[in-house]
């Protein structure tokens, strides 16, 4: 049904800034939370942060909480993670996803559409 391309990965500096981009198709956008999740290498993926449908309630890994935040463009189906302040531990390849309501979650299994992923490297 909905279908995500997200963007703006790419090779950083630790402390640089990076901003991800994620566009929606299909579906109704807004009726959906939006999260960010990543996997690192030899890692299990693992949430970063998620937004709820209207874009007030946000919540984040206690590992990005006050580094990185998270927004949405209703109007442009996009969702977007700002990064700032990044870290060598922060590498890792970054999906968009879709929760299956509009509420946000942290839990993976709660997502039901993916995209294709957007590699995240920091050095130091």
């Amino acid at each position: 049904q909905v279908q995500l391309v997200g963007t703006g990965g790419g090779s950083v500096q630790a402390g640089d800034s990076l901003r991800l981009s994620c566009t929606a198709s299909g579906g109704t956008f807004s009726r959906h939370a939006m999260g960010w999740l990543r996997q690192a290498p030899g890692k299990e993926r693992e949430f970063v942060a998620v937004i709820s449908g209207g874009g007030v309630i946000k919540r984040y890994a206690d590992s990005v909480r006050d580094r990185f935040t998270i927004s949405r463009d209703n109007a442009e189906n996009t969702a977007y993670l700002q990064m700032n302040s990044l870290k060598p531990e922060d590498t890792a390849v970054y999906y968009c996803a879709t929760v299956n309501s509009t509420y946000p979650s942290h839990s993976i299994s709660d997502y039901d559409t993916w995209g294709q992923g957007t590699q995240v490297t920091v050095s130091s």
